[in-house]
C-alpha cells in the first residue's frame, strides 16, 4: 500500500511510547533502534494525513441538499406550541411541504419520519440522549435530507415531524428512549414494539379513535409513517398496533441519509393502516439513488420502479371466473418451525395459524405447512452476523471499507466514559451489552468466526429459496406474544426501577421470527390477522400481526397475500 508523504516528525507529539503501546496492544515488541524509528515515522505520517482530512471542509452530496420549501424550515418540541404528545411518540415536530413538488403521489397526505434518518433543518437523535450525541449541549442540525425524505416532499407529502425511536434503534420494544417511553394507542402503558415506536404509535391511532369514537385523546397523528428495520422494528411496532408494516427487499430502498445498526441487516421501510398505502410509499421510495451501497446491480432505477399500487389495484379487481377466487392458484406456506419458538404464546400462535388457514382458503387459495428447520438458527445467523458490525456503525459511527455517505451531522460519543454507562444501563442496557459483545467476540473468536456466520446467512437464504420453489409466499407469527406493559423505568415510593435483567427478559425472543429476513434481505410485511389480550386487561383488545415473507425482489407477491387475506376477512364477514 502506497504512502502518501513522509511527516516532518517535529509537527507530531507521537512518541515511541505511543508507538509502543499500540504495537503491545496487538502481542507485538518492538525494540528501540531503527525499525522503531522507521515504524514511528509512518505512524506520524499517517497522523497528518488524518489531520488534514480533519481540518479540511465537509463536503454535502447535491443529491443530498434538502429540498426547498414552501415555507423556511423551522422546528419545535410539542410542548414548545401546547400540542399534545401522550403517547410520547413525537421527537420533534416541523412542517414542511416542497415548494416545487414533481408529483401529486402524497399530495397532502401527513407523514411521520422515524429519528434515525435525516432530515434537513431538523435535529437527528437516534432516541437517545443529548450528552451523548455533542458535548455542548446543542443538538446538531442535519444539513441534508435523506434520499426518501427528498424523494417524499418531491411526492407532495406534508412531514409533520420526526418520530420517536427506542435508543439508537437498539430495542424490538418501547421503552428506552430518552425522552420516556413510547405508549400503545390500545393501552396505555403498554408497548408499541420499536425500534420504530413513535411512527407505529401516529399511525395507528387514528384506528384506535375511530373505534372508540371518543373525542380525540392522542393529539397530532398522521395518515403514514417511515421505519426502519434491522431485526424486525418495522414489523413489530407494526404487530403490536394493528397496521401493515413492510421491510422490502434489502436494496430496494435507499438507505442513505439514516444512521445504521450494520449495513447487511439496514432497511427502510413504510408503516401505515391500508395495504393500498403501504404499496403507495413503496413506489415513492424505491429506487437506485447512486450513492447508497446497500443496493445492487438488482436494484431499479427510479424510473424502472414498478407501480405497485396499480398493480395491486389490478389484482384485486382482475375479472375472475367462476369457482374462481382472489387467491386461486396461490400457495401459501407456513413454516412450521415458526410456530414453535420459545415464548410464542398460544393466543398469538391458534389465531395465525387459523386465520390464515381460515381467511387464505376463503378466498380460493391453498395453505399448507413447510419445513424449514434451518428457521430454528436464523436467529442465531442473524446474531453471530450483525453484532460486531453494530457495535463499529450505531455506536462508533464507523464507516465500512466501501464509499458510503455517513450522515454528516452525527458524532456520536466514543469511547464510552461511566456517565455514558450508567445513563444508558437505566435505559437501553442492551446497547451496553453490544459496546460489550465486540471486544469479546473479537478477543474470544476473532474475525474468522463473525466470516463464517456471513456465509451461515447464504445458507440460509438458501432455504427459505428452497420454500419458494414451491410458495408463492411463507408465513409466520410476527411477535410472539401480543403487546406487553413496559419495565419500570424509574424508582418511586412502590419500590426500586426495574433491574437490568428485568429489561432484558421482556424483550428475549420478540425477534425470533423476524431477524432471520434481515440477513437474508427478503421482503416480510407484518398483516393485522386479529386480537388478543392480556390477563391484567382482559377487557382491552390488543392486536396480532402475521408476518408475510415473499422472494427477494418480490414485493408484489406479498401485496397480493396480503389482499388476499384481507378478501378472505370480507367473504367471510369479518
Amino acid at each position: 500500500m502506497s504512502i502518501a508523504f513522509l511527516a516532518d516528525k517535529s509537527q507530531s507529539k507521537i512518541t515511541k511510547d505511543d508507538l509502543k503501546d499500540i504495537a503491545a496492544n496487538l502481542n507485538i515488541t518492538i525494540q528501540d533502534g531503527p525499525d522503531a524509528e522507521a515504524y514511528l515515522l509512518l505512524l506520524q505520517s499517517m497522523e497528518a494525513v488524518m489531520q488534514r482530512i480533519e481540518n479540511s471542509t465537509d463536503y454535502i452530496h447535491p443529491s443530498l441538499s434538502p429540498v426547498s420549501t414552501a415555507k423556511p424550515r423551522e422546528y419545535w418540541l410539542p410542548r414548545d406550541r401546547n400540542e399534545q404528545n401522550p403517547l410520547n411518540a413525537w421527537r420533534h415536530r416541523c412542517e414542511l411541504v416542497a415548494s416545487k413538488p414533481t408529483s401529486r403521489l402524497l399530495q397532502g397526505r401527513t407523514i411521520a419520519i422515524k429519528d434515525n434518518i435525516s432530515i434537513g433543518g431538523l435535529p437527528t437523535t437516534l432516541g437517545t440522549f443529548t450528552e451523548i450525541l455533542c458535548r455542548d449541549g446543542k443538538l446538531p442540525i442535519s444539513p441534508i435530507d435523506a434520499s426518501v425524505v427528498s424523494r417524499i416532499l418531491e411526492a407532495g407529502a406534508i412531514i409533520k415531524g420526526s418520530s420517536n425511536c427506542e435508543n439508537f434503534c437498539a430495542s424490538p420494544l418501547s421503552y428506552s428512549a430518552a425522552t420516556g417511553p413510547v405508549h400503545s394507542p390500545w393501552l396505555h402503558g403498554y408497548t408499541t414494539g420499536g425500534s420504530s415506536s413513535g411512527s407505529a404509535a401516529l399511525a395507528s391511532a387514528n384506528i384506535v379513535h375511530r373505534q372508540t369514537q371518543t373525542e380525540n385523546k392522542f393529539g397530532l397523528t398522521v395518515d403514514l409513517a417511515i421505519g426502519g428495520d434491522q431485526a424486525g422494528s418495522i414489523r413489530i411496532p407494526a404487530s403490536f398496533t394493528g397496521i401493515y408494516g413492510l421491510k422490502p427487499t434489502h436494496g430496494l430502498i435507499p438507505y442513505t441519509g439514516a444512521v445504521g445498526l450494520a449495513p447487511m441487516i439496514d432497511h427502510l421501510g413504510p408503516l401505515a393502516e391500508r395495504l393500498e398505502d403501504i404499496a403507495l410509499l413503496l413506489q415513492v421510495m424505491a429506487g437506485y439513488d447512486g450513492i447508497d451501497p446497500r443496493m445492487t446491480p438488482e436494484s431499479p432505477l427510479r424510473n424502472q420502479v414498478p407501480d405497485y399500487p396499480e398493480q395491486l389495484s389490478q389484482f384485486r379487481s382482475r375479472p375472475l371466473a367462476d369457482g374462481e377466487g382472489l387467491g386461486t392458484y396461490f400457495k401459501i406456506g407456513l413454516i412450521s418451525e415458526s410456530f414453535d419458538i420459545p415464548g410464542l404464546t398460544t393466543q398469538v400462535r391458534d389465531t395465525v395459524l387459523q386465520s390464515s388457514k381460515k381467511y387464505f382458503t376463503q378466498a380460493g387459495a391453498s395453505v399448507s405447512e413447510v419445513s424449514i428447520p434451518m428457521h430454528r438458527e436464523g436467529i442465531v445467523i442473524w446474531t453471530a452476523a450483525s453484532r460486531p458490525s453494530t457495535s463499529e456503525w450505531a455506536c462508533q459511527g464507523k464507516p465500512g471499507g466501501f464509499l458510503t455517505f455517513p450522515p454528516p451531522h452525527i458524532h456520536t460519543q466514543w469511547p464510552p466514559d461511566q456517565k455514558m454507562y450508567e445513563i444508558l444501563t437505566a435505559t437501553n442496557p442492551a446497547l451496553i451489552n453490544i459496546i460489550f459483545n465486540a471486544p469479546f467476540i473479537n478477543q474470544r473468536f476473532g474475525p474468522m468466526t463473525e466470516a463464517k456466520a456471513y456465509r451461515k446467512v447464504f445458507e440460509l437464504r438458501a432455504a427459505y429459496d428452497r420454500a419458494f420453489e414451491e410458495f408463492d409466499v411463507l408465513v409466520t407469527p410476527c411477535t410472539p406474544s401480543v403487546a406487553m406493559p413496559h419495565p419500570k423505568m424509574c424508582a418511586d415510593t412502590d419500590g426500586p426501577a426495574s433491574s437490568i435483567m428485568d429489561k432484558v427478559n421482556v424483550a428475549v425472543g420478540v425477534t425470533t421470527n423476524t431477524a432471520p429476513f434481515n440477513v437474508t434481505g427478503h421482503p416480510a410485511m407484518s398483516v393485522p390477522c386479529g386480537f388478543g389480550s392480556v390477563s391484567e386487561r382482559p377487557d382491552v383488545k390488543l392486536p396480532i400481526g402475521m408476518q408475510v415473507i415473499g422472494k427477494r425482489w418480490d414485493e408484489m407477491s406479498v401485496f397480493k397475500a396480503a389482499a388476499i387475506f384481507e378478501e378472505g376477512r370480507r367473504l367471510a364477514g369479518q
